[in-house]
């Protein structure tokens, strides 16, 4: 079963609001479909505004660098905070910025707890743009990006 049918099962009242909205009254599991796709849509447009503005600030856009530098093994907040030369409750706030958007990973090892960058959330962002940028209307040609990635 698709995806898309299995969220329809899922929320009902939410189809039948949209069904409601576009003054249809009667069962048609295309026009369900379409809905949906369009409520997933949008709701993927906002979830990746969100992430974007979670990077947003010279900070945390310092902080996702700095990340990545580490990237696997990612770095204890004292690490970050020495490299980045901010103070431990600024850097606290920022990274549960990027945490609660899912741009970071943490994880506990005893008193330290070691933020990752959540590489699979920045595939999906980096996908998002290039998707609009480079296939869609091919406003940037993509080996103008590429070549800085190798």
């Amino acid at each position: 079963m698709s995806g898309t049918l299995l969220t329809a099962i899922r929320h009902p009242d939410h189809i039948s609001a949209c069904l409601l909205r576009k003054k249809l009254a009667y069962f048609n599991i295309s026009i369900i479909i379409e809905i949906v796709n369009q409520e997933d849509e949008n709701e993927r447009t906002i979830r990746f505004a969100d992430m974007f503005a979670a990077m947003g600030t010279e900070s945390r856009l310092r902080i996702m660098q700095v990340l990545l530098s580490a990237h696997p093994a990612g770095m204890v907040v004292g690490e970050i905070q020495s490299e980045l030369g901010i103070s431990a409750s600024n850097l606290s706030h920022h990274l549960e910025k990027l945490k609660n958007e899912d741009l970071v990973l943490v994880q506990r090892e005893g008193t330290f707890l070691r933020y990752t960058a959540n590489t699979a959330a920045l595939e999906a962002v980096l996908s998002f743009l290039y998707a609009e940028c480079c296939t869609r209307n091919k406003a940037i040609r993509p080996e103008a990006i590429v070549p800085l990635c190798k």
